[in-house]
């Protein structure tokens, strides 16, 4: 069955065109992992998760690779003929011979200065003592009086360990149900969260069984995939559609969420989650 991406008709598979609204549909192909039917524009499987960006970045590199190279032409390239010129030496050249110039000031001795004065040597530089390193007694003594800071009150540490634990509890993502106001707290260790009901496949981290009007959500529904601090969620080909703020989510398409962003499982708006992210 092809869903079409405006009406969520269901059209039989092969179908060119919405049988509904007309709407071009989607080219479908396989999965090269679980060999199920997605479209051939998606990023991801619905039903196993795998990445089929990767298969089209790989058929592009070995289309380019089996590309015949254009053929070079060599180009024979011939220095230029130059003639070497040099001068005649055969002949004798006359050279003048230099003249010294004359001094512009005449040097007279220095005279007049006392005999017994002598210059002072000059002594050589040695290490102070505060480059050489070495502490003498008098920074001894006064680094021996400083004494360490006083430890923090233990409320004051409690109240940074207070705080700490405050700020992880502000970046929790959470699911708010519209329908009960219920609160489903996203796990971070999980990479990839799956919403639905109990079934044999793929069991669901959310399970939304419970809830009501639960019969509109497929049993493999949609995902929450997680990469860093940022959240997506994308349709796995539900029967009833995914809605982020009351738009279809076509399947194979993921949408970023941000807080306040609200996730209809279903058409009808009857199972309705709001995204919360600290």
């Amino acid at each position: 069955m092809i869903v079409c991406p405006n009406c969520n008709h269901q059209n039989p598979g092969g179908a060119v065109q919405c049988e509904a609204c007309y709407t071009p549909l989607p080219v479908l192909s396989m999965c090269p992992s679980c060999n199920a039917s997605v479209q051939s524009d998606a990023s991801f499987c619905g039903q196993c998760g795998f990445d089929l960006r990767t298969v089209t970045a790989t058929e592009s590199v070995v289309s380019s690779a089996a590309a015949p190279s254009a053929a070079v032409t060599p180009v024979n390239i011939s220095p230029p003929d130059y003639e070497l010129t040099m001068p005649d030496m055969t002949e004798a050249v006359d050279i003048p011979d230099l003249i010294s110039p004359e001094p512009l000031v005449e040097t007279a001795p220095i005279t007049g200065l006392p005999s017994a004065v002598e210059a002072a040597p000059i002594p050589a530089p040695g290490p102070s003592p505060q480059s050489s390193g070495v502490i003498g007694p008098r920074a001894a003594s006064e680094s021996a009086n400083i004494t360490p800071p006083p430890p923090l009150p233990v409320e004051v540490s409690n109240a940074a360990a207070n705080l700490g634990s405050t700020q992880l509890q502000m970046n929790q993502a959470q699911l708010l149900h519209v329908q009960t106001n219920a609160v489903i707290e996203l796990p971070n260790q999980l990479t990839i969260i799956h919403l639905g009901k109990p079934n044999d496949r793929i069991p669901p981290t959310i399970d939304v069984s419970g809830f009501p009007d639960s019969e509109i959500v497929s049993r493999v529904h949609a995902n929450i995939r997680v990469e860093g601090d940022l959240y997506y969620v994308e349709d796995v080909g539900s029967s009833n559609g995914t809605y982020i703020n009351n738009m279809p989510l076509p399947p194979g398409n993921r949408h970023r969420l941000r807080a306040g962003d609200r996730i209809g499982l279903g058409k009808g708006d009857k199972v309705t989650f709001i995204f919360q992210s600290g």
